[in-house]
């Protein structure tokens, strides 16, 4: 295959204005389905369950199988209309959206078209460096997820080359949310970095309503990112190409990049951008294409005949409205103020995503310095480690415990660093491993002063050095000491006793 050609960024901007758009898909956590009773697999409980164990007659588009609304999920729509500060339809409908689906077993999707439950919104991001953008919501509408296929027998994984696909019907039906917003102006050089920081800000804003657990790497959040390029000074808006379900905040920003890149190089050439759908691969950081992206007279919608319209009492929106959590802007503002961070060691939980654990482990009993050291460190690299999430690993309560233990003098900060591996590992709490595993600090002073004349006899010109004021020849010793000990030793503790010994 031949390579692609890209054009440098600063040039492609130079000659073209990018436009963008995107489409987030959000699972809800609802215990069932969008419309049938099987449980939901985008409920944390019912994750990692066995392929088609999660499912109903309806999921499988069985003859006579009729489709029932989830309240619980036209609730969670709502909540998330008016947290993206939209208007909220006093009558809404069902579609059937006709596509070749594998994975659906019907071979339609129940959404919405014509009548989405939520309309005409905006919602606002911060950029790192403080600078505030609006970005405009057309509408948030409901619908179901399909199933999941794996193609077996290729060599990538892919459908092309592969053998045979296994279908699991498992997410077929699982309650979406599609979060559409306009085209988006003159996000410029910046605009990698918007679409970042929005998908971001989705992620917060559902976290905060606790509708989805809104992980990427699970897909309970895919993005689709639209990018198109027009000369500078045209009206009329170029052909756009659709990046489909990325599914990191890194990637969200790369897929953006390159298609700017790649777009802007064809355009120079004089070629014409394909209206199409296209793949993200995460490992070269570069887009193939997918299938001509299809408008929507070409999914023949049409009203849904098995499910009445949604009529929302207005009652229920207003008691809804009523206790929407804090803007992710607010928010993340009050937090820095409150926890005393400085833009960078802010930005860096921002970055890594992990407001939500930081701030539970504060409130859990420790400082605010603590909870970023460990999920900003030594969490965080564990978690880059085996490619998962930070929060999968450890409970913000387990981290603040871990902390207190150390605050104590119980551990050290390289045996709190043993105990975090134990209690990721499932060995039970931060006490339960430092029992286990015999890790508490010695603090038998009788057991150090052994450890210490133990190691001065094996320096017997240290004590002198120290008697003449070279204290600093004490690290010899406190180093033996710790090695004897392994590591389960105070060392300021063993530094006072040497001194001690050198007084008298």
């Amino acid at each position: 295959m031949a390579a692609v050609k890209l054009m440098d960024f600063d040039k492609a901007l130079e000659l073209f204005e990018p436009v963008l758009g995107f489409e987030v898909h959000v699972e809800l956590n609802t215990e069932t389905k969008m419309f049938s009773d099987a449980p939901n697999p985008a409920n944390e409980r019912n994750h990692d369950a066995e392929p088609n164990t999660l499912i109903a007659p309806v999921d499988l588009g069985l003859p006579g199988s009729l489709p029932v609304v989830n309240e619980t999920a036209v609730r969670s729509s709502i909540s998330l209309g008016l947290a993206l500060g939209c208007s909220i339809a006093e009558s809404c409908r069902f579609a059937r959206k006709n596509y070749f689906y594998p994975d659906l077993g019907k071979n339609y999707q129940i959404s919405q078209y014509d009548e989405p439950i939520a309309f005409e919104g905006s919602v606002e991001v911060e950029l790192e460096d403080g600078t505030l953008v609006t970005i405009p919501i057309e509408r948030a509408h409901m619908e179901e997820d399909a199933g999941k296929l794996t193609h077996m027998g290729g060599a990538t994984g892919r459908i092309q080359g592969a053998e045979y696909s296994l279908v699991d019907y498992n997410r077929a039906g699982v309650p979406l949310v599609e979060i559409v917003t306009k085209p988006i102006f003159g996000a410029e050089h910046r605009a990698p970095e918007i679409a970042k920081a929005y998908v971001a800000t989705i992620r917060d804003i559902v976290r905060g309503l606790g509708i989805s657990e809104a992980r990427l790497e699970r897909g309970n959040l895919r993005c689709d990112a639209n990018v198109s390029l027009r000369p500078r000074g045209q009206e009329k808006l170029g052909t756009r190409t659709e990046t489909k379900n990325v599914n990191s905040m890194r990637s969200v920003e790369r897929a953006v990049r390159y298609e700017i890149q790649r777009q802007a190089a064809i355009l120079a050439d004089g070629g014409t951008i394909t209206q199409e759908t296209r793949h993200w691969h995460e490992d070269t950081g570069t887009t193939s294409p997918g299938r001509p992206k299809s408008d929507a007279d070409d999914y023949r919608y049409f009203p849904e005949p098995d499910l009445l319209p949604v009529q929302p009492p207005r009652e229920l929106v207003e008691e809804l409205r009523a206790v929407l959590p804090e803007q992710p802007v607010a928010r993340r503002r009050r937090l820095k103020a409150d926890w005393g961070f400085g833009d960078i060691e802010f930005q860096g939980v921002v970055n890594a995503g992990l407001l939500d654990e930081v701030e539970a482990t504060i409130a859990a009993g420790t400082t605010a310095d603590a909870a970023r050291k460990w999920w900003t460190g030594e969490i965080s690299r564990i978690a880059n480690e085996r490619e998962v999430d930070a929060a999968s690993l450890i409970r913000p309560e387990s981290v603040a415990a871990l902390q207190q233990l150390v605050d104590a003098g119980t551990l050290t900060d390289k045996l709190a660093r043993q105990v975090l591996e134990g209690v990721i590992a499932g060995e039970g709490t931060p006490q339960q491993v430092v029992d286990a595993r015999g890790l508490a600090v010695v603090s038998d002073d009788g057991a150090l002063i052994a450890a210490i004349d133990e190691a001065l006899a094996a320096q017997p010109d240290v004590m002198a050095k120290i008697k003449d004021g070279k204290v600093q020849a004490a690290g010899a010793v406190i180093g033996a000491v710790m090695k004897a000990m392994k590591g389960q030793a105070d060392a300021a503790r063993v530094r006072e006793l040497i001194l001690e010994r050198a007084a008298q």
